[in-house]
């Protein structure tokens, strides 16, 4: 089987570029003309380019989902392994899944475990991922583990998903005010400024200071965007270093309205992370440590690796997590409850429950008090620019005179 990359346009004319798997190129003609599609170009794709392309391409995850429940499935019917992820291979409609599948089933074929195969590709399989698997293999439950691991998946994607809704809103406004003032202040402001030079007098001050504005954007525009990609590029070089992550972190957790969503979301993701990992069979160190590596942010995976080094000498896991202060007092005395009754990861579960239902209530919350924030600051800002370019109509007769 060969790889072959096209062009082509749909019924709707929409351009797609992708990938298709076929025997040789006038098969995969075929195959898309099956699919009423209009073919631009065909170009075949050598082997180790599909291999590039998989090792730094991740996968959605909705396919990641169904590919753990049906494997789960095929594994709990008995089915072997490499039979099942031949099957799964097969009828995957991501080139790049599929590819990576096949690896893993070939791998699998020469006598490695499911897990070991799995961390051949950890763009797509998570260090979480393969430990859970890892555990599901050790105890005789994979099958469990996978349809464990779906469900853990569904619940982060539903989190993310909620975080990005109250975020994307609030984003595309204020891009479109802005949008909107520059068009005011590049494009219509000097036009009515060549009316009031033609009419003469004096324009009231609001007017004046929006012109002389308007002026000196126009002269240092190209400067002024310079800047802002410069100012962009510096902070994004300052963040990616360790003390600038951690304080940019911190800063996060701290905005006002937005920081305690973040808080809540870190704490719901550790919170259901953990309890997903115990639930499964990782041993406690090592799923603080996955838990730390996947929570997202430095202040939290500073909380929790103070959390693993309190363990090895003979501390709880509540008492490191308090004193980061990085989680609410109550969630740390649950923890504490948890621990003292042995039901760790029933206690982490409720939690993470808990501040989930409190994520879908702060989104709920924050969307309705931004929209008129929003909405105030556009009749501001727009206008306040219209106000000031019409008083002077106000005082038309005398600006004629």
């Amino acid at each position: 089987m060969a790889y072959f990359k096209y062009v082509a346009k749909d019924e709707e004319g929409n351009t797609i570029n992708d990938l298709i798997e076929a025997k040789d190129r006038a098969i995969a003609l075929d195959m898309l003309r099956v699919k009423n599609l209009i073919i631009i170009s065909v170009t075949e794709q050598k082997k180790s380019s599909i291999i590039k392309k998989v090792r730094n391409k991740t996968v959605k995850s909705e396919e990641l989902v169904i590919f753990s429940r049906q494997l789960a499935t095929m594994v709990n019917a008995g089915i072997p392994l490499v039979q099942s992820l031949d099957i799964l291979s097969e009828q995957l409609e991501s080139p790049i899944f599929r590819q990576v599948v096949t690896e893993v089933r070939g791998d699998v074929e020469a006598g490695a475990s499911l897990s070991a195969a799995l961390e051949k590709h950890p763009k797509i399989f998570t260090l979480l991922y393969t430990n859970m698997v890892r555990a599901g293999e050790t105890s005789g439950m994979l099958d469990e583990i996978l349809d464990r691991l779906a469900g853990y998946l569904e619940k982060s994607n539903k989190l993310a998903g909620k975080v990005k809704s109250a975020m994307v809103y609030p984003a595309v406004v204020s891009l479109m005010a802005m949008g909107i003032t520059l068009v005011l202040l590049l494009k219509v402001i000097p036009t009515f400024k060549e009316i009031f030079e033609s009419l003469g007098g004096t324009l009231p001050l609001p007017t004046q200071l929006l012109i002389n504005f308007s002026d000196m954007l126009r002269a240092y525009f190209i400067y002024c965007v310079i800047g802002l990609v410069g100012f962009i590029f510096i902070i994004g070089k300052i963040i990616q270093t360790p003390v600038g992550k951690k304080r940019f972190d911190q800063m996060k957790l701290n905005i006002p309205v937005f920081g305690p969503l973040l808080r809540k979301v870190a704490v719901a993701r550790f919170s259901r992370t953990l309890s997903t990992l115990i639930r499964s069979g990782v041993p406690i160190l090592g799923a603080l440590e996955i838990v730390g590596k996947t929570s997202g942010n430095t202040v939290i995976e500073g909380a929790v690796d103070s959390a693993r080094v309190g363990i090895r000498e003979g501390e709880s896991i509540s008492a490191p997590l308090a004193k980061s202060r990085a989680f609410p007092p109550m969630v740390t005395r649950m923890i504490t409850v948890g621990e003292e009754s042995g039901e760790l990861e029933k206690m982490l579960s409720k939690i993470a429950d808990f501040y989930e239902d409190q994520v879908d209530t702060a989104v709920s919350g924050l969307t309705s008090l931004i929209e008129p924030l929003i909405i105030a600051f556009l009749g501001i800002v727009v206008g306040g620019i219209v106000i000031a370019m019409f008083l002077p109509i106000l005082k038309i007769g005398e600006l004629i005179g």
